[in-house]
């Protein structure tokens, strides 16, 4: 079993080849703006999990996933060649999920922000249902007791 650090250090090389190899040697047309975001390796370092995301619609992304398929063999073999691991890892390509969460978050953000907008434009020239501060200083209840004559 090798230790964490040396299957991180491997992933991290893993995501600087396979993004320069996609760069310069692979040259399919189906290949679309793809980026390399990120590279896991299991602890026996034999499977290497790699994370893209591409730019453009569905018809795109597939497409190009279909094109990682398709230069896996490549891909792995130029790991091997620029990795010198005894055992070369196979690769497997997996669409991020990171922008389309990050959409998300942004839509509810923004829901939430018209909301408070809304709730803004509501609470204006409005007064409060009762006193504007309804807690009781420390002060104001000595003076109190004292007018109730319960001070003497």
């Amino acid at each position: 079993m090798a230790d964490n650090a040396r299957a991180r250090k491997l992933a991290d090389r893993i995501q600087v080849v396979v993004a320069e190899t996609l760069d310069r040697r692979i040259k399919d047309p189906r290949l679309g703006f793809v980026t390399i975001t990120d590279a896991r390796v299991t602890g026996d370092l034999r499977e290497a999990t790699v994370f893209y995301t591409v730019y453009g619609d569905e018809e795109e992304r597939a497409a190009s996933a279909a094109a990682l398929e398709s230069a896996k063999g490549v891909l792995r073999s130029e790991v091997g060649r620029q990795t010198g691991v005894r055992f070369t890892p196979t690769l497997t390509f997996v669409p991020d999920a990171l922008p389309d969460n990050a959409r998300t978050i942004e839509d509810l953000l923004d829901k939430a922000r018209a909301k408070d907008a809304e709730v803004r434009q509501v609470s204006t020239g409005k007064t409060y249902a009762g006193e504007a501060d309804p807690y009781r200083k420390p002060g104001e209840d000595e003076a109190e007791d004292d007018e109730d004559g319960a001070g003497a």
